[in-house]
């Protein structure tokens, strides 16, 4: 197999955007919790958005993990899922994307 002069700026785009995604789901985390725990309130339009924003680009990724995992006395674990699906596809592109 030859050397894919496009190999390397594909690699580099996929990690990097799982890596955005990964900012992402600890953001909607955090946020989550800071909203019920009433630190930051929802009806201020900045942590609205914040929010909207956050749901909308996680929740198509963990919905369906959420349908498949056992309830957890509500505990969400699906963003712990997405995490270590997250290292698992980084690690892949590293190790078995060769130059």
């Amino acid at each position: 197999m030859g050397y894919s002069p496009m190999v390397a700026p594909v690699q580099w785009l996929l990690y990097n955007i799982l890596q955005i995604y990964f900012v992402f789901v600890i953001a909607n985390v955090i946020l989550s919790w800071l909203v019920a725990f009433n630190v930051i309130n929802t009806r201020n339009q900045f942590v609205y958005m914040v929010g909207n924003f956050l749901h909308k680009v996680t929740e198509p990724v963990m919905a369906p993990i959420r349908r498949v995992l056992p309830a957890m006395g509500g505990l969400d674990l699906s963003p712990i899922v997405v995490l270590l699906g997250i290292g698992f596809l980084q690690l892949m592109i590293l190790r078995y994307i060769h130059f």
